[in-house]
């Protein structure tokens, strides 16, 4: 019997074979064999079908996707690039911009005169003092896989979200600043509201602060986020703020008029 050609298989059989491919074989390798397992592999379907697989989305997914294969990317990338934001590891990974009064230092929930956290699994924060009190993280959005033709061609929302407190006891004043800048640190874009203050005798409840990027300029490479404040009754301790659960998330967009992309969106992951 003569041998079959694995081309000779149902289309649909060859798609299902695609969907257990890692994807950056399917555009590396397997697209360049021939015409063929390339318009098998630009179809639309193979890639919401390695979504479904990857748990992605689920079968009755209804939200329009203006490129597939980039929100296959996207979504297989999607993580917090904020380390340590819950406080789990005292202070590590984070640069201390600033470090007065008493200094920052990390506390368990709900702590003296506060409340607990929406989300139970939250467990520790960070805490400021009478002097100002300010960290940072500089990412490296090259070196968390993130090339430059997907920030640069699709820019995906960057999504920054950060969460702070009073102590019931004690006024407060909260600062943020969020940057997205260039490979040679030229910010491009900037989140940064006026400082939140907080008067004395409140409700110690727990405030979400949220800011999306969107369609921000070409180049961007690094994202600078710096929260902290200080207390207003200058008290010897830790009365300043209190902020955890900081994230940084890259999530595809739902929808844009962009042509097809045929190329692989260059990404650093093994």
């Amino acid at each position: 019997m003569a041998p079959v050609s694995i081309n000779e298989l149902p289309e649909n059989i060859l798609l299902e074979v695609f969907t257990h491919v890692p994807a950056r074989q399917l555009l590396l390798r397997c697209r360049l064999v021939c015409s063929l397992w390339r318009d098998l592999i630009d179809l639309v379907t193979l890639w919401k079908r390695k979504c479904l697989r990857e748990g992605f989305i689920t079968e009755d997914w209804d939200q329009p996707v203006a490129d597939w294969k980039i929100f296959y990317f996207l979504r297989s990338l999607h993580r917090n690039l904020l380390r340590n934001p819950c406080a789990e590891e005292d202070m590590a990974s984070w640069q201390i911009d600033s470090n007065g009064g008493d200094r920052w230092k990390v506390e368990s929930l709900p702590g003296d005169h506060g409340t607990d956290f929406p989300d139970s699994r939250v467990k520790k924060y960070f805490v400021t003092s009478f002097g100002m009190c300010l960290k940072s993280q500089l990412v490296d959005l090259k070196a968390e896989g993130y090339g430059e033709e997907l920030l640069d061609t699709f820019r995906p929302d960057i999504v920054v979200k950060d969460w702070f407190a009073a102590r019931a006891d004690c006024g407060c004043t909260y600062h943020i600043r969020v940057q997205l800048a260039s490979a040679d640190y030229i910010v491009l874009a900037s989140f940064e509201p006026p400082p939140v203050t907080i008067d004395q005798w409140n409700n110690a409840k727990w405030t979400e602060v949220s800011y999306t990027f969107s369609d921000y300029p070409p180049g961007v490479r690094h994202i600078l986020f710096q929260h902290g404040g200080k207390d207003t009754q200058f008290w010897a301790g830790w009365y300043g703020p209190r902020v955890t659960n900081s994230s940084i998330v890259i999530s595809p967009k739902m929808t844009r008029n962009l042509a097809p992309c045929t190329a692989l969106p260059e990404t650093t992951e093994g």
